[in-house]
């Protein structure tokens, strides 16, 4: 009775010391065996491990690949334009122990902060480096590959494994932002001032060239009606000579009505004259003859 019930308390003791001793590493993870705050054991590989019960400590870290947000940072290229820049890095923890030795305690959160500097300090590095024009075109890839490898370099001084970086969002600060809007709404009125003026220009030569052509056309139709005008008058009058030679008499008298007619219009056919003057010759016959004094 004794023997068993000092072997229960034995074996239970004992269950919890096997127990205590077997962990489970995940494949999500890495474990460090821990003995006095010392490292002496390094588990990668996922399934069972085990550690002295009491004496060691595991310490799990995440073994995929984590993303770091690198906020809103400015920078001045070679232009000494402003820009403020925002990233983002992918890593993961390559070196377990390197890590554990470099950040204590701290985790992964004090390593971001660490490799959060680093990523700052090597963008504001290479993009100093460039032009805006640079960092604002298609070599943005290069770029972006600079600050990968330099931060590579740092970043394995704490364990880490830099994956990749990416440059989000590349703006002008507010108040470069308002200037450049300034500055883009003048050329844009600079340049329409100067289409309307180019515009007026071009008008006024259609205009000119419009004009200069109806005083052409103008001049050349009166020339002609001058030189038909003046070809039907010298027809007219070799008619009129054809006829008063054919008959003076006649011709005379046609002239004469012509003259009538167009002196004596109604309402204007008040005349001044001497009741002899020539004048009045046919008037004066009735038989449509010449009156003889």
């Amino acid at each position: 009775m004794r023997k068993s019930t000092l072997l229960l308390p034995i074996l239970v003791v004992a269950a919890i010391a096997v127990l205590s001793a077997i962990f489970i590493v995940d494949e999500r993870e890495k474990a460090l065996v821990l003995r006095f705050g010392r490292v002496v054991d390094v588990k990668e590989t996922p399934g069972l491990a085990f550690k002295l019960p009491v004496i060691d400590n595991v310490v799990r870290y995440d073994d995929r690949i984590l993303s770091l947000e690198v906020g809103p940072l400015e920078v001045t290229p070679l232009d000494d334009r402003r820009l403020i820049v925002d990233a983002f890095s992918r890593y993961r923890i390559a070196d377990v122990e390197t890590f554990r030795q470099a950040v204590g305690g701290g985790g992964i959160g004090g390593a971001e902060l660490r490799l959060d500097k680093i990523m700052r300090a090597q963008t504001r590095e290479v993009l100093g480096s460039v032009s805006s024009n640079d960092i604002l075109s298609s070599d943005r890839f290069a770029l972006m590959l600079r600050i990968r490898n330099g931060a590579i370099t740092q970043a394995r001084q704490l364990g880490l494994e830099v994956i990749d970086v990416r440059l989000k969002r590349t703006d002008l600060p507010q108040a470069n932002l308002e200037a450049t809007f300034a500055r883009m709404r003048a050329e844009r009125e600079r340049e329409a001032a100067d289409e309307i003026a180019r515009g007026e220009e071009a008008a006024q030569r259609v205009r000119a060239q419009a004009d200069r052509t109806e005083v052409e056309l103008v001049s050349e139709a009166e020339r002609e009606a001058e030189v038909i005008r003046g070809e039907s008058d010298a027809e007219r009058n070799a008619i009129f000579a054809k006829a008063y030679g054919a008959d003076p008499e006649f011709f005379e008298f046609y002239r004469s009505l012509n003259a009538y007619a167009n002196s004596l219009l109604a309402g204007n056919s008040s005349m001044v004259l001497s009741p002899d003057n020539e004048f009045f010759n046919y008037l004066k016959s009735s038989d449509g003859q010449t009156a003889t004094q």
